[in-house]
């Protein structure tokens, strides 16, 4: 056991990314490890996804599947909520995970079969990286208490942009030379290393190895003491005790003001995220179809342009996340607090959408959306995860498991009607949809405000939103 004060090397030398007090090293590690292996998983399929879908249909059919998400969601966040009154941790996340892992294989064998499964995939795809992410920092938010959460967050998220980046980077070395099918049995490898990993962290933290001294009240983690309240005789770890709780996924959501204006605040950022998406993807398909048909296209046919483009899009995308979130996130939360740090990517958004209205070419829009993106998955991604940690239990599984999966696909079936209504009513053209997304910006803006301030009164008074 650590003794107070006695910082491991490790914890030294963590402390020059963010503030890790002794004992805590190993665990954030473990955690950053864990959801680099989930992003890099998912990162090798984004640019499949791609492929598939844009290959075989169009941009305007990729918006519409968000329909499909939101309606397969509708069934699946209720039954993850009941899994979740039922089971441990432990065996929620092992079931879901070993669900689409098996999913994988399948989808590689239909995929080797020269099946058209683009629809299928993207819907799959957006499910599993909504659910798997959102259940991982559920779990995050279970080993932290708040104070650990802010300081040690932007350190686990770190994992995340890595990982982005060794997905993206994985992908634009492999497709080419090996094809998309094969990605998706690395991806199946990665997914299982990733629970083997959780699992650890698991029994870990359930056992009270976490490195905190016995008796330091103040540092124990809320899994910890969230075992000391169960009102079972024997005291069982929460690895070991199911979640529960008195109220359905969706009823959790709406009765508290709190994880509502969360959840709206979440819709529209998808919203504008997945716009700003089908405006790239429908500028890219022009420049692929042009490139070919100019025999400009380096010898790739369409389907192959359009995969390597977004693959080279997102390494791009996931270097400058990586970067932000390596050196900047910790700081900005510890000097401006994630109360106005939830604001900044908003702000982003709004410039970068400025842009795109009155130079509406390729090289601007790639390289607003990469300033968007980028923000999104280093700060923004750290820091609204960050807004979970004065909840409950039962809000950190059940709650934000509906925000971040069922809310998120929402907002990209909001932007499929906005799709629908702007291709086929009001004909608009790339600065129409930009200007349309400068709107609900201005909206999530006010929002992130309220949401900002809120959070910052729960974390003083020491209250847990109801």
């Amino acid at each position: 056991m650590v003794t107070p004060g006695a910082a491991s090397p490790l914890d030294r030398l963590l402390r020059l990314f963010t503030d890790v007090r002794a004992g805590e090293g190993v665990t954030a590690l473990l955690l950053a490890s864990n959801v680099f292996l989930l992003l890099t998983c998912y990162s090798i399929l984004k640019p499949v996804r791609e492929a598939l879908i844009l290959g075989d249909f169009s941009a305007e059919i990729k918006s519409y599947t968000a329909a499909g998400q939101v309606l397969l969601l509708a069934i699946v966040v209720p039954l993850y909520g009941k899994l979740a009154d039922r089971v441990s941790r432990r065996r929620l996340i092992n079931t879901v995970t070993a669900i689409f892992t098996v999913c994988l294989l399948g989808f590689y064998a239909l995929v080797q079969a020269e099946l058209a499964i683009g629809i299928v995939f993207f819907i799959w795809l957006g499910i599993f990286s909504v659910m798997l992410v959102a259940q991982f920092w559920g779990f995050a938010n279970d080993i932290y208490t708040k104070d650990e959460g802010e300081r040690l967050f932007p350190l686990v998220a770190f994992g995340a942009s890595l990982g982005a980046v060794a997905g993206a980077f994985i992908a634009s070395m492999l497709i080419a030379p090996f094809g998309i099918a094969q990605m998706l049995p690395v991806a199946a490898v990665l997914l299982v290393a990733q629970v083997g990993i959780t699992n650890y962290v698991d029994r870990r933290e359930g056992t009270g190895g976490n490195g905190h001294p016995e008796g330091d009240e103040s540092s124990r983690s809320a899994s910890a003491r969230a075992v000391a309240e169960a009102p079972a005789a024997d005291e069982k770890a929460a690895a070991d005790a199911p979640i529960k709780g008195t109220s359905g996924a969706f009823a959790l959501v709406l009765r508290v003001r709190y994880l509502l204006a969360i959840a709206i605040m979440i819709l529209l950022l998808n919203l504008v995220n997945t716009t700003g998406e089908y405006i790239l993807g429908r500028v890219v398909e022009n420049t692929a179809d042009a490139a070919v048909a100019a025999g400009t296209a380096g010898g790739l046919d369409v389907e192959d342009f359009i995969g390597n483009f977004f693959a080279r899009f997102h390494l791009v995308v996931n270097i400058a996340g990586l970067l932000v979130q390596l050196f900047l996130v910790s700081r900005i939360v510890k000097y401006i607090g994630a109360r106005f740090a939830i604001m900044i990517l908003p702000l982003i958004a709004l410039g970068g959408y400025a842009l795109i209205a009155f130079y509406p070419v390729l090289s601007y829009i790639r390289w607003a959306k990469t300033a968007e993106n980028s923000t999104d998955y280093s700060l923004n991604n750290t820091v609204r995860h960050m807004l979970f940690l004065p909840t409950t239990r039962e809000q950190k599984y059940k709650a934000k498991q509906t925000v971040d999966s069922f809310f998120w696909r929402v907002g990209d079936t909001f932007s499929a009607v906005l799709v629908f209504i702007g291709t086929q009513l009001l004909v608009l053209n790339v600065t129409g949809f930009a200007l349309v997304n400068l709107s609900f910006v201005a909206v999530w803006l006010l929002l992130a405000i309220w949401i900002g301030k809120e959070y910052k009164r729960l974390v003083d008074s020491g209250e847990t939103p109801s």
